[in-house]
């Protein structure tokens, strides 16, 4: 048994990056399962931690990074509470504190792919809820895990399900004080988000992302406008004259906004690469 003996709720510490040779699945294993377990027995002591451990781990070293989370998060639904409001409520008061603002993102918070998982695969259908809309509980946990972790993989099954009232909240949450939450914003709704599921509807039409991100296109973090750059070089591999229009109307009133110029040249780079005639120019410009 790895269940650690540990008295606070707390992740395993592991470097930055993988460690040459080692797989990256490997940061959620048998120790993290054993970390996980102890943090919800702590929220909660009448949590069957040994047996969560030992479905939870079962034929674990076959899997996958992504099938490894997911697998978890059955154990999850397996042995915890048989409503998800109650479970959700159990799994937030298991997660350590926020990280505050800093932008920092190394292979621990990787720990926390399992609940990404729970809240995607069970969070979004009243039968796993008793028959009540688990939908506002599921954006609660979208935001608390985004404070530690990211719900950009988390929240795309809901975009899917439910896109107007996904982007409701989305929209409100667009001046959050939380870098996190805002980066979030931006980051949820790329159309090809890598590892994510790809947004079909974002991918044929933009527009309700891009009504997102001209929000987000001055923020004062670094963490979110690199989001925002990212997310216009998605549209961009789809929608390049579409983007490139954009990018022009931002430079006609940046005013030297050295900021907004940066997400330019970020945002067009891809296109570039491929010696789109104004993705090129839009980078020349963007540079004085």
């Amino acid at each position: 048994m790895l269940i650690p003996d540990h008295h606070k709720i707390c992740i395993p510490e592991l470097p930055r990056a993988i460690t040459k040779g080692q797989p990256v699945k490997n940061v959620i294993d048998e120790n993290a399962v054993g970390f996980l377990a102890r943090n919800i027995w702590l929220a909660d002591k009448s949590f069957p931690a040994e047996n969560f451990y030992q479905i939870a781990t079962m034929n674990l070293e076959s899997k996958s990074l992504m099938a490894r989370a997911k697998h978890i998060a059955n154990a999850l639904f397996e042995t915890l509470h048989s409503n998800y409001s109650s479970a959700i409520e159990i799994l937030i008061e298991s997660m350590p504190p926020a990280r505050g603002d800093s932008e920092e993102f190394g292979l621990s918070e990787l720990f926390f792919l399992p609940y990404s998982f729970f809240i995607s695969e069970y969070g979004l259908l009243s039968k796993y809820n008793d028959g009540v809309d688990p939908f506002d509980i599921s954006m609660l946990a979208q935001r608390q895990l985004t404070m530690r972790f990211s719900a950009e993989f988390s929240i795309r099954p809901f975009i899917v399900a439910d896109q107007e009232r996904t982007l409701n909240v989305i929209q409100s949450w667009v001046n959050d004080p939380s870098n996190h939450i805002r980066r979030l914003c931006s980051e949820g709704i790329r159309p090809r988000l890598p590892w994510g599921i790809r947004l079909k509807g974002f991918v044929e039409n933009p527009l309700p992302v891009i009504s997102i991100i001209e929000k987000l296109k001055d923020d004062s973090s670094l963490y979110v406008r690199r989001s925002v750059a990212n997310n216009l070089g998605d549209i961009a591999k789809d929608h390049p004259s579409l983007v490139f229009d954009l990018c022009d109307q931002w430079l006609a009133s940046a005013d030297n906004n050295v900021d907004l110029q940066w997400v330019i040249r970020h945002a067009v780079r891809y296109p570039a690469k491929q010696g789109y005639k104004r993705a090129l120019h839009l980078r020349n410009i963007a540079k004085k």
